[in-house]
């Protein structure tokens, strides 16, 4: 089915929608990341870093989450919605269900990263643990919408959810209007294509760059063959953690999106650790891959000030420690 993404006038009536039930998050400088990217080989390269690892739920994926459930109707909302999702999906799901009275199923892999579990849980969301990967996830989860009469809420495929995640990039060009490149972490690829639909109608100039880790790198292997295809989903990094290709999100980078890039797991821990030690932040995997973008492709950055999101930040106490033994 042909999704039609939304406007910036969706973007701005999300804005509206959900202002004072999300953080107007700070986009933030620091000379120490300034200087490991001079060291990296990004000469005058200069970082503001975009901390949605500090909105409510501890990533960018709540503001999406409150603009779909605000404007669902009453008996959607009485029948409830059942998503799929490694973590932060989850809980932007859960807070917008808690916020607006209605029963939420989350379908998550087994052995999921505990604090985000426990944040669901939490939130007052059911939590189903089924298969290995996202895929057996989502495959549960569109049968137990079926079965309810439920709300299957996409990780990806809504332009909704698609609108609410942009005003984070609407933001962040209020907030710093300066900017050359924007540098967004990729996994079902809400937020990169939100950072697209904004940038190209208020700032054409920015050039946004995504980026997916090459242990799972569907999203990025669909935009480079213009169709949609599945990949081995091996990455660590459980918020890039996306073994196919969605079709809103996928249209909207083909048109928009600047260049694509992959980094590997080490260089995502290893950006994990530059953001605790240089910029005093908490970082999980997927916050962190946008900066080992600009760490492990240095040149396409240099002497440009760079927006980097930090998409998240609910990292778990094994991924906080491998961070700090890295290298």
């Amino acid at each position: 089915m042909d999704i039609p993404p939304p406007t910036v006038a969706d973007v701005l009536a999300a804005q509206r929608r959900i202002e004072g039930l999300v953080e107007r998050t700070p986009a933030s400088t620091y000379t120490e990341l300034d200087r490991l990217a001079d060291d990296a080989g990004a000469s005058g390269a200069r970082l503001v870093i975009k901390h949605e690892n500090l909105q409510r739920t501890g990533a960018f994926k709540a503001r999406g989450a409150l603009n779909l459930l605000l404007q669902m109707s009453d008996d959607a909302r009485r029948r409830g919605i059942v998503g799929y999702s490694t973590g932060n999906h989850a809980q932007a799901l859960a807070y917008a269900a808690r916020h607006v009275g209605a029963p939420c199923t989350i379908v998550m892999p087994m052995a999921p990263n505990p604090v985000k579990e426990r944040a669901v849980r939490s939130l007052g969301a059911d939590v189903v643990l089924h298969g290995d990967r996202l895929e057996d996830a989502c495959a549960h989860a569109e049968r137990l919408a079926a079965d309810r009469s439920a709300r299957l809420v996409s990780a990806a495929d809504e332009p909704d959810l698609v609108a609410g995640v942009a005003t984070a990039t609407l933001e962040l060009l209020q907030q710093r209007p300066d900017l050359d490149v924007l540098v967004v972490p990729v996994g079902g690829g809400s937020g990169a294509g939100a950072a697209c639909l904004v940038a190209a109608a208020v700032a054409p100039r920015v050039r946004v760059v995504g980026v997916q880790a090459a242990a799972s790198p569907a999203a990025h292997d669909s935009w480079r063959a213009g169709e949609l295809l599945t990949r081995p989903n091996a990455t660590r990094a459980e918020g890039l953690a996306v073994g196919r290709g969605f079709a809103l999100t996928q249209r909207i980078l083909r048109a928009h999106l600047s260049d694509f890039l992959l980094v590997d797991d080490d260089a995502i821990t290893r950006a994990q650790r530059a953001y605790l030690t240089a910029a005093r932040t908490v970082a999980e995997g997927a916050g962190a891959a946008a900066l080992a973008a600009v760490l492990t492709h240095p040149a396409l950055f240099a002497g440009a000030r760079t927006g980097v999101v930090c998409s998240g930040g609910n990292a778990s106490e094994a991924e906080l420690r491998r961070a700090l033994a890295s290298t």
